[in-house]
C-alpha cells in the first residue's frame, strides 16, 4: 500500500502533534501489545518490570517512537532510511516480522486514545498506511 502525496502530508501534520509525547504513547503501546500479545514478552525477558510506567518500557517505548519520528522525515525511501534498524532487527535483535504489525496496530489504538480531536479517519487510514510501510521496510532485511 502506498502513500499518497495527502498522505505523506496528513502523517506529518499528525506526527507533529505526536512531538513531545513520544515516551507516553511508546510505553503505552508497548505494555498493551505485551499485555494482549503476551508472546511478544520473550523479547522482554531480562526486564524485571513490563508495565507501562517501569522505566525499561519507557525509554523503549521512546526509543520506538523516535524511530518512527525519523521514518516520518524519510517518507520518500522508508526501506533506505530504515535500512540499519532493519538489520538490527533481523540479524541482532532476530525479531519476528509479525510483531512490527502486532506493535503498529497497538499504537494506532493508543494515538487514538491520546489523540481523539486530532486523530480523525482521515489522518487514520493515513497513519495506519504510514505504520504499515514502516512495518514492511523494517521486515525488508528478513527476505
Amino acid at each position: 500500500m502506498s502513500l499518497s502525496a495527502k498522505d505523506k502530508e496528513t502523517v506529518k501534520l499528525f506526527w507533529s502533534k505526536v512531538a513531545g509525547k513520544q515516551e507516553d504513547v511508546g510505553s503505552d503501546a508497548l505494555c498493551r501489545m505485551m499485555t494482549v500479545y503476551p508472546q511478544t514478552k520473550t523479547y522482554f525477558a531480562h526486564w524485571n518490570d513490563l508495565s507501562s510506567n517501569s522505566p525499561y518500557v519507557r525509554k523503549h517505548g521512546k526509543t520506538v517512537m523516535n524511530g518512527i519520528g525519523e521514518a516520518v522525515k524519510k517518507l520518500d525511501d522508508l526501506d533506505g532510511g530504515l535500512l540499519a534498524l532493519s538489520e538490527l532487527h533481523a540479524f541482532k535483535l532476530r525479531v519476528d516480522p509479525t510483531n512490527f504489525k502486532i506493535l503498529s496496530h497497538n499504537i494506532l489504538v493508543v494515538l487514538a486514545i491520546m489523540f481523539p480531536d486530532e486523530f480523525t479517519p482521515v489522518a487514520h487510514v493515513a497513519v495506519d498506511k504510514f505504520l504499515q510501510a514502516v512495518s514492511k521496510a523494517l521486515a525488508e532485511k528478513y527476505r
